[in-house]
């Protein structure tokens, strides 16, 4: 089965995985979400902030990762079938 090319679909379907404080305040730990094609990690994340208030003060402090790499910048576009990880801040060691 052949992928269709990246810039011929009208919505892309990106996996968000919460953890720890981010999945209390998602409500859940994981979800599958629609977004515009070139949509950037910011931009996935002001969308996660207008749900609600906890979630937004959360997404504040948290790291993420794209497929498993540390997504430094919040332009990175986003890609079909991607995987974002929420990541707050973890204690202990």
């Amino acid at each position: 089965m052949t992928r269709p090319d990246e810039k011929t679909l009208t919505t892309l379907a990106v996996t968000v995985r919460f953890f720890a404080a981010a999945r209390a305040a998602a409500g859940n730990d994981e979800e599958t979400i629609r977004l515009r094609p070139d949509t950037t990690l910011a931009e996935l994340v002001a969308e996660l902030a207008e749900r609600n208030e906890n979630l937004a003060k959360v997404l504040r402090r948290c790291s993420f990762l794209v497929d498993g790499v540390a997504a430094r910048a919040d332009a990175t576009v986003l890609r079909d079938t991607q995987t974002v990880d929420v990541l707050p801040p973890f204690a202990g060691g």
